[in-house]
């Protein structure tokens, strides 16, 4: 039911307003609320979506963000230590929906509230009801701007000219005016959502759209449609593994990496590994999710992690990914270094040749897994210590993703589609 982050899947399929409608009574009934804070993106069938969960949410006042990036709900959830939800599916296409869920204070369910939100859905809790009365609450928005404003100083952008692309998601408004609020000068691209045409060629997941219209003399920030991860782009890409090597040696050469360690994800490159080493950093590797990656910043009290994808944690200044702080943070570091971003970011670490595949899977993923085994063996002691493989299925779609490292791209690649093969010889 739950995914690496939430409950995702095809609307009125999957995800229909009738689930919804339960999701919200089982936040009631699971963390015994009275006020609930609740935010969507812009795609078609939010709307419906928030209808059910105010049918589910009987009892509770609601304060309606509107179309609000995840963070955005994190942050009123932490400032009044009531649960959020987000209705999003992400960086998937606009016809799939989901449900996200904050506990009390901002954070991502623990296993165990997970599994009692999980239990109460399968025991069939919460029969659509009427409507819950909702508060408007979108000027709340403005303390979340102020917030991430106030990490860096007044003014801190000037003079550096950006091409924002917000996914057409529902980031597409808040990101452009913060930044010029900032200082910058701002142009946008993907920043206007019609329901339809969210994370379409566009948005972190598709860094092609920036590489493609960012101009010498600018940085691109592409945000995916719920506004928590970002990427970034300076002749050359900018991903989540290179923005946590850059804040991270920025931040340990100022005493400010609390334990000199940052916590990344399997999927993150062997060459962040490597450069994290090099600079007197420790690395602590996690499941893919930004949940393990806050799970274990929790545990060590550590402050900065992240995933290859552009979900990267501040812990001191947010209890979840955000891509607008991200953005913010990553541009301070340049800015404070008078250096450009491309270069800095390609000083930070050196990339090893890495080739993802995603192959479709119907049914039994676990099953395919286990099958292909001898195969991921072989192919990992034919790369031996010079390279990684990773296979796994997906927590947000159909999908079973390969991933291979290698010292040359030709031999990574080579193996990644002889994967992707069996995958799918395998799942036949």
């Amino acid at each position: 039911m739950f995914g690496t982050d939430g409950i995702r899947g095809r609307a009125y399929r999957d995800v229909t307003p009738e689930i919804a409608a339960r999701i919200g009574a089982a936040v009631v009934e699971i963390f015994r609320c009275t006020r609930v804070v609740l935010g969507h993106d812009p795609r078609v069938s939010s709307g419906d979506l928030v209808e059910g969960l105010r049918q589910g949410l009987g009892g509770t006042e609601v304060d309606l963000l509107g179309v609000a990036p995840t963070p955005a709900v994190a942050f009123c959830s932490a400032a009044d230590g009531v649960p959020g939800i987000v209705v999003s599916a992400s960086h998937n296409p606009y016809h799939d929906n989901g449900v996200k869920i904050f506990a009390p204070g901002g954070r991502k369910l623990s296993d165990s509230e997970q599994e009692a939100v999980a239990g109460a859905l399968r025991s069939g809790v919460g029969a659509p009801g009427s409507p819950v009365s909702g508060v408007d609450a979108a000027d709340r928005l403005e303390s979340y701007l102020d917030a991430v404003a106030a990490t860096v100083e007044p003014g801190a952008f000037e003079g550096l000219n950006l091409l924002v692309d917000g996914a057409n998601g529902a980031t597409s408004m808040l990101a452009p005016a913060l930044l010029r609020r900032l200082g910058a000068a701002v142009r946008t691209v993907a920043c206007e959502p019609n329901g339809r045409n969210i994370n379409d060629g566009c948005g972190a997941a598709t860094p092609s759209l920036i590489a493609a219209r960012t101009r010498p003399g600018e940085i691109g920030l592409a945000f995916d449609g719920d506004g928590d991860r970002v990427v970034a782009y300076d002749r050359g890409l900018v991903d989540g593994d290179r923005i946590i090597a850059l804040c991270g040696i920025d931040r340990n050469e100022r005493g400010a990496l609390t334990g000199s360690t940052v916590v990344v994800t399997v999927m993150s490159n062997l060459g962040l590994h490597r450069a994290m080493a090099a600079a007197g950093i420790d690395v602590v590797t996690v499941p893919v999710g930004d949940r393990h990656v806050l799970n274990a910043l929790e545990a060590g009290g550590w402050d900065l992690g992240g995933e290859q994808s552009g979900h990267v944690v501040f812990r001191e200044l947010a209890t979840t990914g955000d891509g607008l702080l991200t953005a913010v943070q990553l541009l301070d570091v340049a800015v404070r270094r008078d250096a450009s971003l491309g270069e800095l970011a390609a000083a930070s670490m050196k990339s090893h040749p890495q080739v993802l595949r995603n192959v479709t899977v119907a049914g039994d993923a676990a099953g395919v897994l286990e099958r292909i085994q001898p195969a991921v063996q072989r192919a990992r002691e034919s790369l031996g210590e010079g390279g990684r493989v990773l296979v796994r299925s997906s927590g947000t779609e159909p999908l079973i993703r390969v991933m291979v490292e290698a010292a040359a791209e030709a031999e990574a690649a080579e193996l990644a589609e002889s994967l992707a093969a069996e995958v799918a010889r395998r799942s036949g």
